[in-house]
């Protein structure tokens, strides 16, 4: 479920396996900080720099005091919350998790932390509702393979994920699609979408016969480790302004596997800050 990356593939096997290694300890921290939502633990907050933690969940207050104010509400909820982090992973200063939650209702989530120090200084996620029910394949948003192998290929399929999101979703040449799939081998876990080629095909005829436009627009950040990559991005569903959070498998080359969570980004009028959701992702 934990991976590091950054370095060569030996050093990177290393840092999975040291409990001392920076690497290790930022992951084990987020996770943790993440699992304190649901058992109450007050030790991981202090993995926090509480001079200096930036929110961009727009509907959460800036800092220290922000997060607090959000755990407080989730104790004052009947139902207790529960965090599952089912993946995680490291590239740099920045830890990806990928998390089973249930709070003021069942959610799927990204959340991506940066590091200064082994602090916990910036913070940025996506969040959406689920119903429990698997997709047309039998899939749900978390389930299927969580082995992290291919380090020596972070770079090389992190690149294979932005020239996808740019030819195929930002539609530069969609006409490159089917090179970036091993024929119809594909696992999907989007909640609407079955597997393979095929079921994205009838997934986008059904929106377009809906008049459901998705549309891309920026890609603001490419994160990975090995055979895991999430790409986050910005664009529009249904004429809402949409935070895309696409997370992808990639087996020799090709894309085998996809998770994904959408978010409809809050109208201004709701923010409690002005950090944005994707400010600092560069």
């Amino acid at each position: 479920m934990l991976c590091a990356c950054g370095g060569n593939q030996k050093q990177q096997e290393m840092s999975n396996n040291s409990n001392n290694s920076n690497n290790s300890n930022n992951k084990e921290k987020a996770v943790a900080l993440l699992k304190s939502i649901e058992t109450g633990a007050s030790e991981p907050i202090a993995y926090v720099n509480a001079e200096n933690y930036k929110q961009h969940n727009l509907i959460v207050a800036d800092g220290l005091d922000g997060f607090g104010a959000a755990v407080a509400q989730l104790a004052e909820f009947p139902e207790k919350a529960k965090v599952n982090t089912v993946r995680a992973f490291e590239d740099g200063d920045f830890v990806v998790c990928q998390t089973d939650y249930n709070f003021f209702g069942p959610k799927a989530g990204f959340d991506i932390f940066r590091f200064e120090d082994g602090k916990i200084v910036e913070h940025w996620d996506n969040l959406m509702p689920y119903d429990g029910k698997p997709n047309p394949s039998g899939h749900t948003p978390f389930d299927g393979t969580a082995e992290f192998k291919d380090l020596n290929k972070t770079e090389a399929n992190k690149a294979i994920v932005r020239n996808f999101v740019q030819d195929v979703l930002m539609g530069q040449h969609p006409e490159n699609l089917p090179n970036y799939f091993d024929g119809n081998n594909y696992i999907q876990h989007n909640v609407s979408i079955a597997d393979g080629l095929d079921g994205l095909g009838a997934a986008l005829a059904a929106m377009a016969e809906q008049g459901i436009k998705m549309e891309y627009f920026t890609i603001h950040k490419i994160l990975g480790c090995g055979n895991f990559v999430l790409a986050v991005s910005e664009g529009a569903f249904a004429g809402q302004p949409t935070s895309y959070y696409n997370l992808f498998r990639i087996e020799n080359g090709k894309i085998a596997e996809h998770w994904d969570v959408m978010e409809t980004i809050a109208p201004e009028s709701e923010w409690k800050h002005q950090n944005g959701k994707f400010g600092g992702l560069k």
